[in-house]
């Protein structure tokens, strides 16, 4: 996951194909304080007063729960996502007698990319990229020209110049890694309290990429740079890329194949998913780029018991968190994430009923499909923070940790009282429950109607035109209620009701807010007035009313309607805005804690930086039998034949009478030890002389909670293997030109 814009609550991806996440923004007024962009999840960047003191309590370790007593924790709980600043030479050879040196790192490192929300990897001399199908998805859908659907139908470019180049693209390549920790924090730490440190962080941070980026030659030279945040503040490192940002689609297989099994076998093995698509990276002169630095195509695959690495970019875990925070996620802030997953997929999919075959539908599809992967992924999460086992082994690594802190009279005053006050600060945050559940997604332009989003806007514009905002400014404003297009009414509408029920479902119907909000309408009765009668509901009529000075906040409609939702969010965010900069400050610390503690022994949180996870090909229990290591096409058609009624298991056409030549024994699937989250989308797995042996497109059902916890008997990665990949695409799709490219360097 990239950094989150200022004031946004970041909730965690925990599995690879999870959605942007909801967030709750900082009201209009007063001004928000700045967000962590590493804060952990369930933090809403907000400013504590400097006039609050927790309750701080006797320190001590987590009681062990009830029967539970005797559950230690495992010596890999929080993963095994290393960087490649602190690679685990040592751990590899004692684990696997494999000893990889410089130049290997490098070119592990070199080979990977990262894309939009996603990871990839560079697989020929020519600038061919693999990644995962989900992650193309919104590239096919783009590239479709009237009349197409692709999205459905698949696409192969079978010549060089069939390939159709994309907008929007960019591939990230780390080209070095700088540590920064002695500048950030001499200044971060000058600072005079939480919140300024927040700000202070962000703006040196940002000089420094700005510094190391012209010294590199800058955006002309195609040089980004990003300071990742590593044990929540404990390191900071500034990432060097190489930024690519021209593309063509060469190849996507059918929507039918790519996610084959939907939602039923999502989260799920066995598998049989074709998740993999291809693009190739362009010169400026519109030719395939010269890559020189790219991971071969393995002619032989993996068998099972042999060790592979997944080289990608981990979106986000929460394996530092403190058990008081994990407590906190699991009785509201989940629930509350849940309830309205529920709600928005309820209304996306009364959009979609009877519209699937609408020219331009493609968007409001990806978006149901991110949205049911999120519900299953968080639904998982919540599972396993319901497991009383799970909490429990969380509780005694949090116990170890304050042990060794407080064996350490250099460390034990400055770090032990911590985990009180973080507790305390979880407590103040219950206290405003109702909010999570009323205001989470608030504004978010993916999943808040329009209407809301442009009166946001307008509030914000008579606000500074109050406050003498220069013309400059508010034009700002302006284009920002212009990049507001219309949605269709009727989703537009659902997704009004949708907050207005959150509301409800929060509050009560007697609470003050609803009745100003509904004044003595059902919410379908408001929500047609709104709509009818406000110029928010139309982005020309909304600008229109915006700059000619025609708006009247005493008679639009839709202001009226803001006011209700303000008299409760204002109060929630000022608590939250009261908790943010405590909660960043203390992970903060207790992250060089874990620093001072274990060093680099322990890995960090993911933080979508580039990661080495090592793992071994390798089956795992299933209700009541083992799943196997890998599966095949045999398998696939056996879904499809076993489910002749299912839209989820249909074949399309050129899948459904195979030709004589497809061997329907190759490996489809498989399945690994080696530790992913949500941003591990279309990660290379590669052997020790990093040849492609498949590529990961998602996680088991007992992956799910590894946003906060890694157990390796459970956890599995599931990839598209390197065989099956290669029998498709020359048996099924004639693709041979990309075969002959990824086998013989073409």
């Amino acid at each position: 996951m990239r950094n989150a814009p200022a004031s946004v609550l970041i909730l965690a991806l925990a599995a690879c194909a999870a959605p942007p996440p909801p967030s709750i923004p900082a009201p209009a007024a007063p001004a928000p304080a700045p967000t962590d962009p590493d804060a952990p999840v369930g933090v809403a960047a907000i400013q504590y007063g400097d006039d609050f003191t927790p309750d701080v309590r006797p320190t001590a370790a987590p009681a062990p729960m009830p029967g539970y007593d005797t559950v230690r924790a495992g010596e890999f709980d929080n993963g095994k996502m290393w960087t490649f600043d602190a690679p685990p030479t040592s751990y590899l050879r004692d684990t696997y007698g494999f000893s990889p040196g410089n130049e290997w790192y490098a070119r592990a490192r070199l080979g990977a990319l990262r894309i939009p929300g996603c990871s990839a990897s560079l697989v020929s001399p020519g600038g061919l990229v693999l990644t995962n199908h989900h992650c193309a998805r919104e590239f096919v859908t783009q590239v479709s020209a009237e009349g197409e659907n692709l999205l459905d139908e698949g696409f192969y470019a079978a010549a060089r110049t069939d390939e159709r180049a994309v907008s929007d693209f960019e591939a990230d390549q780390l080209i070095d890694i700088v540590d920064v920790t002695a500048e950030v924090r001499a200044i971060v730490d000058a600072a005079p309290d939480p919140a300024a440190r927040l700000t202070v962080r962000d703006s040196v941070t940002e000089a420094l990429a700005a510094g190391i980026r012209e010294e590199r030659g800058g955006e002309e030279a195609g040089i980004e740079v990003e300071v990742v945040s590593l044990y929540n503040g404990g390191l900071y490192s500034a990432y060097v890329f190489r930024r690519y940002t021209r593309a063509a689609l060469v190849m996507a297989p059918e929507l039918g194949l790519g996610f084959f099994g939907g939602e039923p076998d999502n989260f799920t093995y066995p598998r049989y998913s074709l998740d993999f698509a291809f693009f190739r990276l362009l010169d400026d002169g519109g030719q395939p780029l010269a890559t020189p630095d790219h991971f071969r195509w393995s002619p032989d695959g993996v068998r099972e018991g042999d060790l592979v690495f997944i080289i990608g970019n981990p979106g986000s875990t929460s394996r530092l968190q403190t058990v008081a925070e994990l407590e906190f996620r699991r009785d509201v802030e989940m629930p509350a994430l849940l309830a309205f997953l529920e709600s928005r997929i309820g209304a996306m999919e009364q959009y979609l009923e009877g519209r699937e075959d609408e020219p331009g539908i493609d968007d409001a599809r990806n978006t149901l499909f991110s949205l049911l992967n999120a519900q299953k992924a968080y639904t998982g999460m919540l599972g396993g923070l319901r497991d009383p086992y799970v909490i429990a082994r969380r509780a005694a690594a949090q116990a170890d940790f304050q042990a060794a802190i407080g064996s350490d009279p250099a460390l034990r005053d400055a770090y032990l009282p911590l985990f009180d006050r973080m507790a305390a600060l979880q407590e103040r945050k219950a206290e405003v429950a109702s909010g999570f559940r009323a205001f989470i997604g608030f504004g978010n332009a993916d999943y808040e109607s329009s209407l809301i989003q442009r009166t946001l806007a307008a509030f914000g514009y008579l606000n500074a035109q109050a406050s003498g905002a220069s013309p400059e400014e508010l034009e700002e404003v302006v284009d920002e209620m212009r990049s507001v297009a219309n949605r269709p009414a009727e989703l537009d509408a659902a997704l009004l009701a949708a907050r207005i029920r959150d509301v409800i479902d929060a509050y009560g119907e007697a609470d003050p807010s609803v009745t100003s909000l509904l004044r003595g309408r059902t919410v379908d009765e408001t929500v047609g007035a709104l709509l009818a009668s406000s110029a928010m509901a139309d982005s020309a009529a909304a600008v229109g009313a915006l700059t000619g000075g025609t708006l009247d906040p005493i008679t639009e409609s839709a202001f009226a309607f803001l006011q209700g939702l303000l008299q409760q969010y204002f109060p929630f965010q000022e608590t939250a805005a009261t908790v943010a900069p405590r909660e960043v400050e203390i992970s903060a610390l207790l992250g060089r804690a874990r620093f001072e503690v274990s060093g680099t022994a322990v890995p960090p949180d993911a933080t979508f930086s580039l990661r080495l996870a090592d793992g071994v090909v390798r089956g795992f229990p299933y209700n009541g039998t083992v799943a196997p290591a890998f599966t095949t096409f045999y398998g696939l058609y056996d879904r499809h034949h076993s489910n002749p009624l299912a839209e989820e298991w249909a074949l399309p056409a050129r899948w459904t009478a195979p030709p004589p030549g497809f061997d329907l024994s190759t490996p489809l699937n498989f399945v690994s030890t080696a530790d992913i989250i949500g941003g591990n989308s279309g990660s290379p797995v590669v052997n020790r002389e990093l040849e492609v042996v498949g590529v990961v497109f998602d996680g088991n059902i007992d992956s799910l909670p590894g946003d906060y916890i890694y157990i390796p008997d459970r956890n599995r990665s599931v990839a598209v293997d390197a065989r099956g990949i290669l029998e498709a695409l020359e048996e099924i799709y004639g693709a041979d030109r990309i075969v002959r490219e990824l086998t013989g360097g073409r």
